[in-house]
């Protein structure tokens, strides 16, 4: 069943709070060809670009903005993203803020973190562990938890971006979206209430919503591969479930060799830089996991840019040396 509360018009409502807080990220048009799609019109919707380079900010400051915080502040489980953006929030707004990840977080997400002054935890194998430890966390402080994706105010928070989207690109005949918990797709989906076809991207080593799919409700599934710290939580949210049972018009699972070609062939042509989750929906257009029609107009969220792959800093601090 839909949640009431997760609608288009509270997507707006949601969008004025957040105006003086993020970005409004570019759309960048490419020819198909480029990448060896000739019949393909490609639109690009850079969120690697957000404050604390992921769409995240947008759930964030959704929750710190609707919500009450309490004296203890706030609490976050996150695979990096979501930790980054709360942190940044948190700063923004000057709150306190306490960060749990799970030991397979990136250095540079771990980073990012500590570089806002959040409190940070690192500890267990994946998200659930983090997640586990944050609550209990909430529990005895009465800091206010912020969800990754199972929670209204971040589902609406991230359908921002497809309204945002839809304002920069009202032709689109389809949007590919990374899958994590659901919350971005989840947003993205509810917004568009299927004026386009919105595809769900998934690793096939983190097939969380497939199988929710296929069960019928949120289901215990693997969680591995390239992009396990922001793509591969234990289940997909409750939420974000139904929304994508109604709005979502398939899912598609790609590989890791592909989302590591998609981040390269980003690189290459646009000189774009993607974290593995944030070049996954991409990885199934340029894979052919998608397989686009003659004409068709193609949106792609890329949606994080935390990565070390490409590391400027170490790369002249070796030459400075």
């Amino acid at each position: 069943m839909l949640h009431d509360s997760v609608n288009p018009e509270n997507v707006k409502r949601v969008n004025e709070l957040l105006r003086p807080y993020v970005r409004r990220t570019p759309v960048i048009e490419v020819d198909g060809k480029d990448f060896g799609l000739p019949s393909v019109q490609i639109f690009l919707k850079l969120e690697s670009l957000q404050h604390g380079g992921s769409f995240k900010a947008r759930g964030a400051f959704a929750n710190l903005l609707s919500r009450e915080i309490p004296k203890a502040g706030i609490v976050a489980a996150s695979g990096g993203n979501h930790g980054v953006a709360v942190a940044f929030a948190a700063k923004a707004l000057e709150k306190p803020a306490r960060i749990f990840v799970p030991n397979i977080a990136s250095q540079e997400k771990i980073e990012r973190i500590r570089s806002y002054g959040a409190e940070l935890v690192v500890g267990g194998d994946r998200y659930a562990d983090a997640l586990a430890a944050s609550d209990k966390w909430a529990s005895e402080s009465g800091a206010l938890p912020v969800h990754a994706y199972d929670q209204v105010e971040t589902i609406l928070g991230q359908g921002t971006l497809g309204l945002e989207f839809e304002e920069q690109c009202p032709q689109l005949d389809a949007v590919l979206v990374a899958v994590g918990g659901g919350g971005l797709i989840g947003g993205v989906a509810r917004w568009y209430e299927n004026r386009v076809r919105v595809i769900g991207v998934e690793p096939e080593a983190a097939p969380t919503l497939t199988h929710a799919l296929e069960a019928g409700t949120p289901v215990d599934s693997p969680a591995g591969g390239i992009a396990a710290d922001s793509l591969a939580p234990k289940r997909i949210g409750q939420l974000a479930l139904p929304i994508a049972q109604t709005y979502v018009n398939r899912v598609a699972l790609v590989p890791d060799e592909a989302i590591q070609e998609a981040q390269l062939a980003l690189w290459k042509v646009l000189r774009v830089v993607a974290e593995p989750g944030g070049a996954a929906a991409f990885s199934a257009l340029l894979s052919g996991r998608y397989k686009a029609g003659a004409g068709e107009r193609v949106g792609v969220v890329i949606c994080g840019g935390n990565t070390t792959a490409v590391d400027f800093e170490h790369a002249n601090s070796k030459k400075a040396s």
